[in-house]
């Protein structure tokens, strides 16, 4: 049987492991296992979600509201913008979908970071782009402008904070950067940690408003599977001016997103507090994971985000580690593929971090 030739050299993402799995793997109760590789909110969800959407169960054999008003109103509240300057994608991941293949073709070029989100060479391959990454492994912008102005790219990838690095961008820079970009190349701004980096440090904070105002070619990007604890519940989005966000909507199916999906990011973004908490929790954990860090003699990259990447040194490898923290029922993600002898850590609960730094320890 034939396929699209576009597939032999397209990688499967590879996702962090579920618990699952590991249970059938490695016949270890699920109560025993901790999982710190998919950057989930270790929280989970605002309680008045889980009731809001328990009131709702009853509705699934519904198709959902496909004009998804009730979760477009609540975002364009929050960020002051219009509802067609909007479109809701089953993970953010979705709307970089639709991005690809609105703008690029097998004569495109994409420019992305060295090390950043997988999906977008993913998608760049489903319509045969060209993909160029920078030497730097964290976001240095005048090299993206040097490689912006030899190869023209049609579609730039800025992931601020960046995944699986934890860096992020400062405002400031990424305006400059922006105003010297030319209109017809779009610069897709991945904020899914944006929330995070905001919090830690207001000169990281780039907000949608401020950039589809002052520029025509941008799209922001943000979801409710990090710091609103909705992973399992799929929603993303993208920000950006109406002529864009039109196109896009000629490759979105109906029904993207389901009833109780709706209903959980629509009651989440009313429950600020509940996220605010859990973001102040983890800065404060953030920071023993510093203190690990100093004590094993290895380094880390100063995160903006809900987890931080441990750079091993020389004698230890990180598969090992990761595979051996595996076998003990402590999943976290090698950075291993991404050219990193790096393992990615979701920064838990107090609990969960205890059990990471315990076995952790024993191994490095």
């Amino acid at each position: 049987m034939k396929f699209n030739k576009k597939l032999e050299n397209i990688s499967t993402y590879e996702a962090g492991k579920p618990i699952e799995l590991v249970v059938r793997e490695f016949g270890i109760e699920a109560k025993d296992i901790v999982k710190l590789a998919s950057n989930e909110n270790p929280y989970g969800c605002s309680i008045k979600v889980q009731h809001a959407v328990g009131e709702i169960v009853s509705h699934m054999a519904l198709y959902p509201d496909d004009s998804m008003m009730k979760l477009k109103n609540a975002l364009t509240s929050k960020y002051e913008i219009e509802n067609d300057n909007l479109i809701v994608g089953s993970g953010s991941d979705q709307v970089i979908e639709f991005i690809m293949h609105a703008k690029a073709d097998e004569n495109a070029k994409i420019l992305i970071n060295s090390v950043t989100f997988a999906m977008y060479e993913i998608y760049a391959k489903h319509v045969g782009a060209e993909v160029i990454r920078t030497h730097s492994q964290e976001h240095d912008l005048d090299e993206f402008y040097e490689l912006y102005k030899q190869e023209n790219p049609d579609i730039i990838f800025l992931c601020t904070p960046n995944n699986p690095t934890g860096d992020a961008i400062k405002a400031a820079d990424m305006l400059s950067f922006l105003a010297k970009i030319d209109s017809d190349t779009l610069v897709v701004v991945d904020g899914a940690y944006m929330e995070y980096a905001a919090f830690k440090d207001a000169t990281k904070h780039v907000t949608p408003k401020e950039l589809i105002e002052k520029f025509e070619n941008v799209i922001y990007l943000g979801t409710f599977s990090k710091a609103y604890g909705l992973g399992g519940m799929r929603v993303g989005y993208g920000i950006s001016r109406a002529n864009i966000i039109k196109e896009l909507y000629k490759l979105r199916p109906p029904f993207n997103i389901t009833t109780l999906s709706l209903e959980a990011a629509s009651v989440a973004l009313e429950d600020e507090e509940f996220v605010n908490n859990c973001i102040a929790l983890n800065f404060e954990q953030m920071k023993r994971y510093e203190e690990f860090a100093k004590e094993q003699k290895i380094d880390i990259i100063e995160s903006y985000t809900n987890f931080l990447t441990l750079l091993l040194n020389a004698d230890q490898d990180s598969t090992e580690i990761s595979d051996a923290l595996l076998r003990k029922g402590m999943i976290v993600r090698n950075l291993k593929g991404y050219g990193m002898n790096a393992i990615r850590v979701t920064v838990g609960t107090k609990e969960q971090n205890d059990r990471f730094f315990a076995l952790t320890s024993e191994l490095l």
